[in-house]
């Protein structure tokens, strides 16, 4: 697995863990960087995690707006966390990191989706992302 698919996968357990736990995303991120701080082995990966998370955090509204006008009738709330949190993510990739490629943005979520969420939501997630890259 790639640094940037560990990276990929830090932030989204962050996003996912602050979401159904209702903490926000600021102390989340505050209080997941004070943890790895001791773990100078899983700091590499979490460099580019903090970027995501931050950028998240930074560009929400935007990216809420991007997902749902692409997410054709499914509002934010009626969506499983997980996709929510995977869009969000790849969202903040393909609109506001210049570096990440936006096929490598939407391969990455939908394998994501495809393992850790429901039957239709690697469609779903593909489907979403594709119309967002598509807008831009």
């Amino acid at each position: 697995m790639s640094a940037r698919t560990k990276a990929r996968k830090r932030a989204l357990d962050l996003l996912y863990s602050a979401d159904i736990r209702g903490i926000d995303l600021p102390t989340a991120l505050t209080d997941e960087d004070v943890r790895v701080s001791g773990e100078l082995d899983r700091q590499a990966s979490w460099a580019y995690a903090a970027e995501i998370v931050q950028g998240v955090i930074d560009r929400g509204e935007e990216i809420d707006e991007l997902i749902a006008t692409y997410a054709r009738d499914w509002p934010l709330e009626r969506m499983p966390t997980v996709d929510r949190a995977l869009l969000r993510l790849a969202t903040w990739e393909i609109a506001f990191n210049p570096d990440v490629p936006p096929a490598v943005a939407i391969s990455e979520a939908v394998e994501q989706a495809r393992t850790l969420s429901t039957e239709d939501s690697a469609r779903f997630v593909n489907g979403v992302l594709g119309r967002i890259a598509a807008s831009l």
